[in-house]
């Protein structure tokens, strides 16, 4: 795959950011793709290793050296079509997922692995921008109808599968547009909300419909917002639909219940998120601002990430970052890991925008003052065999105008499960097998779960694979057998 030397001829060329200075003054894309050439070079440092592991490193299992190859031989059309066959949203991964494909690259035992995750959104990019992307409606209806619960990946993934297999697909969202977290949990610096968008329309002319401030069976916990203006039963959806998919996402954030929990200023994360993608897609002002605060965020992944971009767009006198876990190290042993994703020390391009990163430490107490809070008390931890201890005498005090929560999320809404009556896990999840006859079906007849639901969160790609595994389950159980892809 790709040219039998370029691995040998060729270095990795990643894409290249805005400067930060220039980035943070706005909430729009900075990633500045590769040129058709570059990625043609980047294709032929595919080796042909016999046998590919980054298939099995990619959640949905894309046929990376096949598009490799074809994107190095310029042949852009057949790119697309494979990483479709495989990849209903490739625009969405190729911008937010982490890339376990490239930890499990076999270039990557002892150099610089190719470039897989530039590649993808290469691709995609052109199939849009030469209007390759159309809709795919299917010649023939079955007159079964799907109700999709949740419009983030693996709904949206489920839906559109479901909608070519010729079912009528109405896919239900408890907030005012389409997405879910792709939409407003994701700030647009990382993926802007058009590419949303334009999917949303080719799927409605495939003949799904959407359902935007429909709250299905229940209101969600405390720290999960929901702009439903009407509300639809459960009872009621499994009375009107031939199979029902619950995708509703694992949104129930983990709080800290420590002294002053309840101050001004002391939010979750996606209270504080949410609405600044609401106010950059023209709405309401965000009513929580990080402008000229010290921030502190506690968490240290992707959320936390995105609350250091949105808190440096705001114009915050500084932002730290704490983490539980003690500093992973700067590089993997290779050797010991490859090609399972790895445990190392990661900076995003939010780190690099500005923020003070701690390891190992535990949060005691706000601190407040006329009831908002204004400095936050920690104390340092020392790991040992896998248990933490207080370092005696390491307890310290840091300003905190704002404290943002980004430490995970337990379990989805408890009250939707309940509403539909289906089996949880011990975490809390709706519990459905992945694997043998009848998988992705919940206890309830009729009733599937899909995505964050089922597995708890996770990353978009494990939603997309979940979404597109769950639909041909569910076509499965309406025909009697399915011909959609697993």
């Amino acid at each position: 795959m790709g040219k039998p030397t370029g691995f040998m001829e060729f270095q990795r060329l990643s894409e290249a950011y805005a400067p930060a200075g220039e980035r943070v003054k706005n909430y729009k894309e900075f990633t500045v793709a590769l040129s058709d050439q570059d990625a043609a070079t980047q294709g032929a440092r595919c080796m042909d290793c016999g046998i590919p592991f980054c298939n099995n490193g990619c959640p949905v299992n894309n046929v990376i050296p096949d598009w490799n190859d074809l994107v190095y031989r310029g042949d852009w059309q057949e790119a697309i079509r494979v990483l479709h066959s495989t990849n209903n949203f490739p625009e969405f991964t190729g911008r937010v997922c982490p890339a376990p494909c490239e930890a499990a690259c076999t270039l990557n035992i002892n150099t610089d692995p190719v470039g897989i995750k530039s590649l993808e959104r290469a691709i995609i990019d052109k199939a849009w921008a030469e209007a390759w992307v159309k809709p795919q409606p299917p010649t023939t209806k079955t007159g079964k109808k799907v109700a999709v619960v949740g419009s983030g990946p693996a709904g949206l993934a489920a839906a559109q599968q479901l909608a070519r297999a010729g079912h009528d697909v109405v896919v239900f969202e408890k907030n005012d547009r389409i997405g879910g977290l792709l939409r407003y949990g994701i700030p647009d610096f990382k993926m802007e909300k058009h590419l949303i968008d334009r999917r949303v329309e080719q799927m409605e002319a495939e003949g799904v419909e959407f359902r935007a401030g429909v709250c299905v069976a229940a209101t969600p916990p405390k720290g999960v917002i929901n702009d439903a203006g009407s509300e639809i039963s459960a009872a009621q959806l499994t009375a009107d639909f031939d199979a029902v998919i619950l995708a509703a996402g694992s949104e129930t954030p983990r709080d800290l219940p420590v002294p002053g929990r309840d101050l001004d200023g002391v939010h979750f994360a996606l209270e504080f998120l949410i609405p600044q993608n609401k106010e950059v897609a023209g709405g309401d002002r965000n009513p929580i601002s990080a402008d000229g605060k010290h921030v502190v965020v506690i968490g240290g992944g992707d959320t936390g990430s995105d609350c250091v971009g949105t808190s440096n767009r705001h114009g915050a006198a500084s932002v730290t970052q704490f983490e539980l876990l003690p500093a992973p190290p700067e590089q993997e042993d290779k050797e010991l890991t490859w090609p399972y994703w790895p445990i190392k020390m990661r900076t995003s391009s939010s780190h690099e925008e500005g923020c003070a990163r701690d390891f190992a430490v535990a949060t005691k107490e706000f601190i407040g003052e006329d009831g908002r809070v204004k400095a936050l008390k920690g104390v340092r931890l020392d790991w040992k065999d896998g248990k933490m201890s207080e370092v005696p005498g390491s307890e310290f005090e840091i300003p905190a105008g704002l404290v943002l929560f980004a430490m995970g999320f337990t379990n989805p809404a408890a009250s939707l499960l309940e509403a539909f009556g289906v089996d949880k896990d011990p975490r809390g999840n709706a519990r459905a097998s992945t694997d043998g006859e009848g998988c992705y079906a919940t206890s309830v007849d009729k009733v599937f779960a899909a995505g964050d639901v089922r597995r708890g969160q996770s990353l978009v790609v494990w939603a997309i694979r979940e979404g597109r595994q769950c639909a041909r389950e569910v076509d499965a159980y309406l025909m009697g057998e399915s011909l959609l892809p697993r």
